[in-house]
């Protein structure tokens, strides 16, 4: 079936956070928005077509879901992803977010260090905050800023595993991840992959070095992967649990249909925990 990506949809009087609450957070009321938390498509026809049946049917009682659900995730991360995972595995949320918040509560405690890769998605420090956890960052950084990285690689593309890195992209500063996770006595980590709003997708080399450097340590991983269907060609996304049994084991995955099929208003996300 072909989309049509340049029908323009007109969601001011919809509810809708970016269109009719910009003034509320004082914004003019014809401002655009950039952000990149809903998209302005239509949810694609397939997905319209089974909500229109539930509303037809016009109950909305208490539900959950059938074998049928789990049988179409293990289908697509196996097909997009080359990762399967066992059906206890399976946790539903209303969102990431929520997932989140409810690991920081679940297996840390008020006090303990939580570290985080900022730049990054907001909502992160806000977790660790609203819990009174206590916030570190290790910071990323452009590859250009680095004494001797323009020269080295003469502002060409470098190659790191399958993934083609740019000097002008933003990378890992491990030596200073491990130092603080130390010092620190850092608990969780709060990863982003691929990542927002830098756009980097982690090679599997750098997810295996940050992997070893957390299991070092007893780390928890929290591994927010709600971007990972959009990808460019000439890139490879790796799901972190894929790594390792190890890794898989120490790591809460976030996945939701949110982002890919934009259904941000509905508040589902799969989250999986081996």
């Amino acid at each position: 079936m072909k989309y049509n990506f340049d029908k323009i949809v007109d969601r001011t009087n919809t509810n809708s956070i970016k269109y009719d609450f910009a003034e509320k957070f004082g914004m003019p009321s014809d401002i655009l928005p950039l952000w990149v938390a809903d998209m302005d498509f239509q949810a694609p026809a397939e997905v319209l077509e089974v909500l229109h049946q539930t509303i037809n049917h016009g109950i909305f009682g208490y539900s959950e879901h059938k074998q049928d659900y789990v049988d179409v995730l293990h289908k697509w991360f196996s097909s997009r992803f080359g990762w399967d995972f066992e059906d206890r595995w399976l946790i539903k949320t209303p969102g990431i977010v929520n997932a989140i918040a409810t690991a920081v509560r679940a297996l840390t405690k008020p006090g303990e260090a939580i570290i985080i890769q900022q730049p990054v998605y907001y909502p992160f420090a806000s977790v660790v905050k609203a819990n009174d956890r206590r916030l570190v960052v290790n910071s990323l950084y452009r590859l250009s800023d680095r004494n001797g990285i323009e020269t080295i690689n003469n502002g060409e593309a470098i190659q790191d595993s399958t993934d083609t890195i740019s000097a002008n992209d933003y990378a890992i500063d491990f030596e200073d991840f491990e130092q603080k996770i130390i010092s620190e006595d850092v608990k969780m980590f709060i990863f982003c992959s691929p990542h927002n709003p830098v756009g980097r997708v982690w090679s599997e080399n750098e997810l295996i070095k940050l992997g070893e450097i957390c299991k070092r340590h007893k780390v928890l991983i929290v591994s927010d992967e709600i971007h990972a269907d959009f990808i460019y060609p000439g890139y490879k996304h790796t799901i972190f649990s894929s790594l390792s049994t190890d890794l898989a084991d120490m790591t809460i995955l976030c996945t939701a249909p949110s982002k890919t099929f934009n259904l941000a208003g509905l508040q589902a996300a799969n989250i999986f925990i081996s």
